[in-house]
């Protein structure tokens, strides 16, 4: 079987959330159960672009409206990610360091889109499912059945994976001359709200939807950014597969970005001397509890209600003094100046980075006690995935893919901290409860191997991958 991922992320290549993690890790899984599994992305000009040999293996002519360009695929010679790897560059386009935030987003991801269509029809073997990966990709399964340039590849299967439905890509009317020769009576199936919408456009035209947990398939019916009645129309297309994770990469027992590694038997000896370590650094007691919160400072990822939560957890007469608050983490420069200003009123029990550190992400998870993750929004969630991989408790709100992946040291088997409601009140009630429980020293242990045993690696929701593609053949 022959699959192409089209998306705009792909870590290390280019990553700014949990895309970019996915669609590194579920093509290796896939080549690892015999599948011809490829990556297409935008060229970048970053890091790893720059520090590995790639080969010119398609030159063409992409076109948007009166816009034309030269176009080039290349292809890293070593496959090192563990799957072929394609770049399209385009000159003064798609050949900039930044992924997100240029002022003419729109034209980079439909030219990215029309230059990959332009390449798969000189393929002489035509790929069995083309997998697209959000908004960024989305126009690909309406050009494939309803342009006349490409709709003699339209019996190859789409499949579109929906990582956050909150970002849809809308494109204004006037930008319609950018698709080529599409058949004006299908124009409609591009509208949502008086816009050109990729994403709704992708969820009409796509075989089947994927959504990253099986709760998030559910949540769209009624929390999607105005496309709720959408998605309830086309909820027979939907699939939810959970998300998976890495686990060469996110191993405690291996993992060479952590001062001292750790299994399931070694894991309070390991975390000990690792929370030493990212104590000392940012000038936190090592022998208080570690809660850690790591991620975008967005309203989102519920970052907006941390200045006040952590402030009343923190001043609380039953938590002064007792535990320790560790932020990583950029976003909106307000919550960014609100959280750093902590620092003064809480210079022993709290510390912040602003940024994004990949090394020292994994220090934390593996110095921490705690992970916060106060979502409003979380579609499936890696960050509490890496927690339990690295035997750290995760309070999560319950939304999403948290509620598929945490279950609540209230019931059976559980293991983490759940609240229902995204407020402040509810996020310093929690943290009050894992400074409760972190005093039961032979309770956290338990925990520990408990949540360490679980198994959220990519090779089952690769599996339900291929089964998903087998049942489209």
């Amino acid at each position: 079987m022959n699959v192409i991922h089209l998306s705009a992320e792909c870590y290390p290549v280019a990553k700014v959330g949990g895309l970019g993690d996915v669609v590194s890790a579920l093509p290796k899984y896939q080549q690892s159960a015999g599948v011809n599994a490829i990556v297409v992305l935008p060229y970048y000009d970053r890091k790893f672009v720059q520090e590995n040999e790639f080969e010119v293996i398609f030159r063409s002519e992409v076109s948007m409206g009166d816009w034309s360009s030269r176009f080039e695929v290349l292809k890293e010679k070593t496959d090192k990610l563990g799957f072929p790897l394609h770049l399209i560059r385009i000159p003064g386009l798609l050949d900039r360091p930044e992924i997100y935030s240029y002022p003419d987003e729109t034209e980079q991801f439909v030219a990215f889109q029309l230059a990959f269509l332009e390449w798969l029809t000189k393929f002489e073997v035509r790929p069995d499912i083309i997998h697209c990966h959000d908004h960024h990709t989305g126009l690909v399964p309406f050009l494939l059945n309803y342009s006349y340039r490409y709709n003699h590849l339209s019996d190859i299967p789409t499949v579109l994976t929906i990582h956050n439905a909150q970002y849809q890509g809308w494109i204004s009317w006037d930008k319609f001359n950018y698709l080529p020769d599409v058949d004006p009576s299908k124009t409609g199936l591009l509208e949502w709200n008086n816009c050109i919408n990729p994403l709704a456009t992708a969820v009409k035209c796509c075989w089947r939807y994927t959504t990253v947990s099986p709760s998030y398939l559910k949540e769209l019916s009624y929390n999607s950014n105005g496309l709720e009645a959408l998605f309830e129309m086309e909820k027979a297309k939907g699939v939810g597969i959970i998300n998976g994770i890495d686990t060469d990469v996110w191993n405690p027992a291996t993992d060479a970005m952590i001062p001292a590694t750790y299994d399931t038997d070694s894991a309070g000896k390991g975390k000990t001397a690792n929370k030493k370590a990212i104590c000392k650094e940012f000038g936190l007691t090592a022998t208080k509890p570690l809660i850690a919160f790591i991620g975008r400072l967005v309203g989102e990822k519920g970052a907006d209600l941390l200045p006040q939560a952590l402030t009343t957890a923190l001043s609380a007469l039953k938590l002064k003094g007792k535990a320790n608050i560790l932020i990583l983490g950029s976003g909106e420069p307000a919550i960014e100046d609100a959280l750093s200003g902590l620092r003064t009123s809480f210079p022993k029990s709290y510390n912040v980075f602003i940024g994004y550190n990949e090394a020292l992400s994994h220090q934390i998870y593996a110095g921490a006690d705690f992970l916060l993750m106060p979502s409003r929004v979380e579609p499936c969630g890696l960050n509490q995935l890496y927690s339990l991989r690295y035997g750290t408790i995760p309070i999560v709100r319950s939304t999403g893919g948290l509620i598929d992946t945490v279950i609540d040291i209230s019931e059976p088997d559980g293991y983490g901290i759940c609240f229902q409601e995204a407020t402040a009140d509810e996020i310093s009630h929690a943290i009050l409860r894992a400074v409760e429980l972190y005093q039961n020293s032979e309770q956290v242990s338990l925990l520990r191997s408990r949540m360490m045993s679980l198994n959220y690696s990519w090779h089952q929701s690769a599996n339900q991958y291929i089964e998903l593609y087998n049942s489209l053949k």
